[in-house]
């Protein structure tokens, strides 16, 4: 785990990632792949706490022990693990482009709705004004619903840990 670094080159997927739910781990599993083919390391760049957990005060669904876990049990080479306070949501999305360019993404992966920066300024096509970038389409249930983070806080709410386990992929507690 890095709170920076620095790399000659690299695939790097962005996200929360609260939960390392099955869309989740469609984005991470790419990364990987991705950079097996091209012979360079998966980068995983996450916040702790998650964003929604800072701003509107969800429940945390992984703590980040169980999300690096998780994380290195998808075989991820490295994980950056940005501390996500006031100062750093006030960071500029120029600033977030900066640090991503320390690393020299071959190519960036991220979720359809990523957004960045102060004020969530940044969006996918200002991260494409400078990286190659592939975005993900959310990942479905079978009954077509999208998986999502803030679904399974629901579903945990709910007690359908039944259900919440499915579409995270994994046992809560595991």
């Amino acid at each position: 785990m890095y709170t920076s670094l620095t790399l000659p080159c690299s695939i790097i997927a962005i996200g929360a990632f609260d939960g390392v739910h099955q869309g989740h781990q469609a984005v991470i599993q790419q990364a990987v792949e991705k950079s097996k083919e091209l012979h360079v390391p998966s980068v995983i760049y996450t916040f702790d706490p998650p964003p929604r957990v800072f701003f509107q005060g969800v429940q945390m669904i992984t703590t980040i022990a169980e999300k690096l876990s998780i994380l290195e049990k998808l075989g991820v080479d490295h994980v950056v693990v940005t501390r996500f306070d006031l100062a750093y949501a006030n960071k500029s999305a120029h600033d977030f482009i900066q640090t991503l360019a320390n690393l020299n993404p071959m190519e960036i992966i991220v979720g359809e709705d990523f957004r960045f920066g102060q004020g969530r300024t940044g969006d996918l096509a200002m991260l494409k004004k400078y990286f190659n970038v592939d975005m993900m389409q959310p990942v479905c249930c079978s009954k077509g619903n999208t998986v999502s983070s803030t679904r399974i806080r629901q579903l945990i709410a709910e007690g359908d840990t039944r259900l919440s386990n499915l579409l995270l992929g994994w046992p809560i507690g595991e």
